[in-house]
């Protein structure tokens, strides 16, 4: 009797244990499942070609149990190693000025905004990465097209080289929509690690110490710069008359401050090869650059409200683990932020995070430089995932008592305004159009951005003995999509619908986007 009552309780605690596991992820999933998706977890469970590991997977969410392995970042040399250093580095690729442009075109286009390069972002990478910024361009001799039909592949095999200038088309002509790696990522090939993209490193002078501008009575909630779009125009909601002495515009310190950098300058210091530059204030002459260039969106939303989307590229995105065990890997990982101006002036930053993010008022966030310098926003990418945050730490999410969760540190300090690929949007102009490079570098090529697959490989079967998923999480799960499906045409700051503005770090640090 004794040991059928241990047998009992050994039995509940166990299936309460698999009961939290199973449910507990899709109660607190801020973005749960459509019927569609449900439809395809079906079809990979069938995937398994063992009956018992299907039901295991349907009944209690413990799929491919006989996968299970560690996954460390790094894996010695092995002889499947293909990986190959990153050759494609901005200013080296001779067809990379040729995608294009014409003297005419390049007349029409619209120069990088001087605020935007102004209060261009800084972004401590974490000391101990192992996957570092990559460049889009190298990004594409390492995939190839997830194509299953062998004459699609014989087509593709004999058409032109995959590229950022036509990946759009061949997507379109054959019909692809994931871009699977060429080497098998658990070898850890080279170019998923970009080690020579890692940025040179600079004395961060506000390390230990957190720099939050006190809020200008000048820069209040005036206007509705936080919800704002082309259909939904900026509207003032104060008085001018009411501001202290008559004046009706704003004369704080931002808007005493000179906005202006010569941009022949800026350009000169985003060139690899600007071994001479001069130290400027604010803009480290040799240091912070990184080789993989950032991609820099500008969107006009209208009534001088300008969103700044800075998107942060890596060839490998390495889940977190939880006991243990890792989830949440992929090819491919697209990261951003995103800056909004008003009439020039910074009003707040978007980090993200996952699915979604935090916002932050300006004076809220983080800033580089002291009183006497033009102040940049500061941000956090977190070791493996490259989520963003505001501040250095431990960022738990989604699951409870902080099992899950991203770390960041002061690590290296990227500058992504030294090396860039700039470009307008118009999100609201047909589909495949509205893109145009900035006038300063007008022959950047465009295909890539209007590619609607995704960037890394298609979610890996239960027949694949790298893939398992325990209690709804994957080992592996798809690549993302680009920018173009970031929300960039978004009327609140926030990526997604539920959108709040954080005033404080500390304020910051009570929850994530999520909770």
């Amino acid at each position: 009797m004794y040991h059928l009552r241990r047998i009992t309780v050994a039995a509940v605690v166990v299936g309460a244990v698999i009961f939290l596991a199973t449910f507990l992820p899709r109660v607190l999933n801020p973005v749960p499942p459509s019927k569609e998706k449900q439809e395809a977890d079906q079809r990979w469970i069938n995937t398994s070609p063992h009956w018992l590991d299907r039901q295991a997977c349907r009944w209690f969410s413990l799929c491919g149990l006989l996968h299970l392995k560690s996954d460390p970042p790094t894996k010695p040399k092995n002889k499947d190693d293909h990986g190959h250093e990153l050759r494609h580095i901005l200013g080296e690729d001779p067809a990379f000025f040729s995608r294009g442009g014409n003297s005419n075109t390049k007349s029409r286009l619209k120069e990088i905004p001087d605020y935007v390069l102004t209060y261009a972002p800084l972004v401590h990478l974490y000391s101990q990465e192992f996957f570092w910024p990559s460049d889009i361009a190298d990004h594409m001799n390492h995939v190839t097209p997830d194509l299953d039909d062998d004459d699609d592949l014989l087509t593709f095999n004999e058409s032109q080289p995959l590229t950022l200038s036509n990946l759009n088309e061949l997507s379109s002509k054959l019909g692809f929509e994931h871009l699977n790696s060429k080497d098998n990522v658990e070898s850890r090939p080279r170019w998923l690690h970009s080690k020579r993209n890692r940025p040179v490193a600079f004395p961060d002078n506000d390390e230990g110490e957190v720099q939050e501008s006190e809020p200008d009575q000048f820069l209040s909630d005036e206007t509705t710069w936080f919800e704002v779009d082309r259909d939904h125009p900026l509207q003032r909601i104060s008085d001018p008359r009411k501001l202290p002495g008559g004046r009706t515009q704003r004369q704080g310190p931002l808007a005493r401050r000179s906005l202006v950098t010569p941009f022949r300058e800026q350009q000169r210091l985003m060139s690899p090869f600007a071994q001479d530059a001069q130290n400027e204030p604010n803009k480290p002459n040799d240091s912070g650059y990184s080789r993989a260039p950032a991609t820099l969106v500008l969107v006009d939303k209208g009534s001088g409200i300008v969103d700044a989307f800075w998107f942060f590229f890596y060839a490998y995105n390495l889940g977190q683990t939880v006991l243990g065990t890792r989830y949440g890997n992929h090819v491919g990982d697209w990261e951003h932020c995103m800056i909004r101006f008003e009439a020039g002036i910074p009003r707040a930053v978007f980090f993200s995070e996952h699915e979604g993010g935090q916002a932050y008022a300006w004076h809220a966030v983080e800033k580089h430089g002291n009183e006497t310098e033009i102040q940049r926003p500061v941000i956090y990418s977190a070791v493996g995932s490259h989520a963003m945050y505001a501040t250095p730490g431990n960022h738990p999410y989604v699951l409870p008592f902080g099992i899950l969760k991203d770390v960041t540190d002061r690590g290296p300090l990227w500058d992504p305004s030294r090396n860039l690929r700039g470009y307008w949007y118009d999100y609201a102009a047909a589909d495949n159009e509205g893109l145009e490079p900035v006038k300063e570098n007008a022959d950047a090529p465009t295909s890539w951005f209007h590619y609607n697959g995704t960037w890394g490989d298609k979610l890996y079967g239960l027949d694949d003995t790298r893939q398992w998923r325990l209690f709804g999480q994957y080992h592996y799960v798809t690549g993302p999509q680009g920018p173009k499906f970031k929300n960039l045409g978004r009327e609140k700051v926030c990526q997604t619908w539920r959108c709040r503005i954080i005033h404080s770090i500390a304020e910051g640090k009570k929850g994530s986007w999520h909770s």
